[in-house]
């Protein structure tokens, strides 16, 4: 093909490389026009490339980062199977050995009660509440005590008694009531606490002369003492305690009027991750009782948070949460949410207040019907009433409708409005609880 090889005028090696590339070309068909270069071929990784080239099987260096967390893994649950979870069930059932030493320790004769009080004389009693009296009296090493002594008809039954002495046993904070004993002895059940010479927040607050007594400061003090006894209760102690009975007549008050919160028979106590339960035996105060437990028996931490709601409002209006049921279509939450949104909120306030702090009041007349708010999802939590109360920089949310005041237009239905729902003997122990009584029993609907 290439005759110009035959020319003497090319060199021998040029027509060498011409014949070569000819023979190429002429075995390789040309490339069509419309098909893409194969792709490279990716390089195998170093590692699968080394294993490959020693036939395929798997490093010792790959076996020991397989095989060393697992059995590492092993060992530490074994080791936790083994050392560890013993320890813990050891130690548990130590400190329950111990609180059962203690709680032991705490029990005194019931003839040495009885010469305390001078035969439980009528001169040494301090008040009744629901579940009996409570005398003043004086034990064997001096100590002056309280002594509250359960009336067989009390509602507070043996299961009642052993729960609030083993609660306050466990229990011990500046805010708490503390126990100093019992005696259990046959029929007698007797609590023995320290001795508060300012009986209770009642005593005070609904009194036309001692609520004088109590100036803003003081009544300020007593609302933040009680938060931050709710939040130990809820949150800070070992155990999630829910108070259930929390009103005024179970608030202490000590020589500097520091608020204790007391009585802890109806208390209930929560495992850790615990947010609610149900019962369908309704205990405590009418009034104090969130809508949620008082019509379906549902209590958590939220209950005490509307218990506390009213036990502020009343601290500021100085009325009883029952002062207005004589007047139809009203209440003491209806009255305090019905000021607030007409801009009157200072003429809820009790006269007395007048000198203190205006921004302290409208805040705590603010977190009260937080507090007691129908939604239980909308009250706060005591952690976040105690930051409300101690910062004032924080904003604080719109409140919303209280529980028990479902407006229509103009008409207001209240608790009162709708005892005929209930049956005879339900009516009647919600009008004995209106009363005061510390515990009323109805069945949810």
């Amino acid at each position: 093909m290439w005759d110009f090889c035959q020319k003497p005028t090319l060199p021998t090696a040029v027509c060498r490389f011409l014949s070569n590339a000819s023979t190429t070309a002429s075995l390789s068909p040309p490339p069509s026009p419309s098909s893409p270069p194969p792709p490279a071929a990716s390089p195998l990784p170093r590692s699968v490339d080394s294993e490959i080239r020693k036939g395929g099987g798997i490093s010792s260096r790959t076996l020991v980062i397989i095989v060393v967390p697992s059995v590492t893994f092993i060992v530490v649950l074994v080791i936790l199977g083994i050392v560890v979870l013993p320890m813990r069930i050891k130690k548990k059932k130590q400190n329950d050995q111990n609180n059962k030493m203690y709680v032991e320790s705490l029990q005194i004769d019931f003839h040495a009660v009885r010469a305390a009080t001078e035969n439980f004389s009528d001169a040494n009693m301090l008040g009744r509440g629901g579940f009996g009296p409570v005398y003043k009296g004086k034990l064997e090493d001096g100590r002056e005590v309280a002594i509250k002594r359960l009336s067989e008809n009390s509602g507070q039954g043996t299961r009642e008694f052993k729960n609030e002495v083993m609660l306050l046993a466990k229990l011990q904070h500046r805010n708490l009531v503390k126990l100093l004993g019992f005696s259990f002895e046959q029929k007698e059940r007797v609590i023995i606490y320290e001795f508060l010479p300012n009986s209770s927040l009642d005593n005070f607050i609904f009194d036309p002369l001692k609520r004088l007594l109590l100036n803003w400061d003081k009544r300020y003090k007593i609302i933040e003492g009680t938060a931050k006894g709710l939040v130990y209760l809820h949150e800070d102690s070992q155990y999630r305690i829910i108070h259930r009975d929390l009103k005024a007549g179970n608030i202490l008050l000590d020589e500097e009027m520091n608020p204790k919160i007391s009585d802890f028979g109806m208390a209930k106590l929560f495992v850790v991750d615990q947010t609610r339960a149900d019962t369908s035996k309704i205990v405590g105060t009418y009034g104090y009782m969130a809508p949620e437990y008082a019509w379906h028996g549902q209590y958590s931490v939220k209950s005490d948070v509307y218990a506390f709601g009213v036990l502020v409002l009343e601290i500021i209006s100085g009325h009883r949460i029952n002062s207005f049921t004589n007047q139809v279509g009203d209440s003491l939450l209806t009255h305090a949410w019905r000021n607030w949104n007409e801009w009157t909120a200072l003429e809820f306030v009790d006269p007395i207040l007048r000198d203190g702090s205006r921004s302290e009041i409208m805040r705590c007349i603010h977190l009260g019907l937080l507090c007691v708010q129908e939604n239980i999802a909308y009250r706060p939590t005591m952690a976040s009433v105690v930051l409300m109360l101690s910062s004032y920089s924080m904003s604080l949310p719109v409140p919303s409708r209280p529980a028990f005041s479902v407006n229509t237009n103009t008409e207001t239905a209240t608790m009162s409005d709708l005892l005929p729902l209930f049956n005879q003997s339900e009516r009647e122990a919600i009008q004995d609880s209106v009363n005061e009584a510390s515990i009323s029993e109805l069945d949810p609907r």
